[in-house]
C-alpha cells in the first residue's frame, strides 16, 4: 500500500532524502507517535528551534536522531523539525514495517 505524503524542502529534508531508500521498523512512543532511529543524524542547519506537530506530521527529533510520525496531537517540542505530512489515512500506522521511497511511504 502507498501512503501519499507532502514533504517540506529544507536542508534537514534534503539530508533525510539522501538516506533513501530506507527500511524502518517503527515503534510506538508515548501513545502519540511512531518512531524509528535513522542510520545517521540529519543536518539541522537553518532548521527552526522546534515544531508543534499534529496528526500525520512526519518529523525529525534532532536531540535523539529519530524520525517521528504523529498519530495523535502533541504540543510544541524544541528540536522537533517538520519534514512533511501524511495525507492519507493515518490509521495505517498500526503497521510497524515501513519502507520510505521518494515522496511516498510504502507499507
Amino acid at each position: 500500500m502507498v501512503i501519499d505524503s507532502s514533504l517540506v524542502t529544507m536542508i534537514t529534508f534534503q539530508s533525510f532524502i539522501s538516506l533513501l531508500p530506507l527500511n524502518l521498523a517503527l515503534e510506538d512512543y508515548a501513545g502519540t507517535e511512531k518512531i524509528s532511529y535513522l542510520t545517521r543524524k540529519l543536518s539541522t542547519v537553518d532548521a527552526p528551534a522546534g515544531f508543534d506537530p499534529s496528526v500525520g506530521d512526519i518529523t525529525y527529533y534532532a536531540p535523539w536522531g529519530n524520525l517521528a510520525i504523529f498519530y495523535n496531537g502533541f504540543g510544541f517540542a524544541n528540536g522537533l523539525i517538520n519534514l512533511g505530512k501524511i495525507v492519507d489515512d493515518i490509521e495505517i500506522l498500526n503497521t510497524l514495517k515501513v519502507i520510505t521511497s521518494e515522496n511516498k511511504l510504502i507499507i
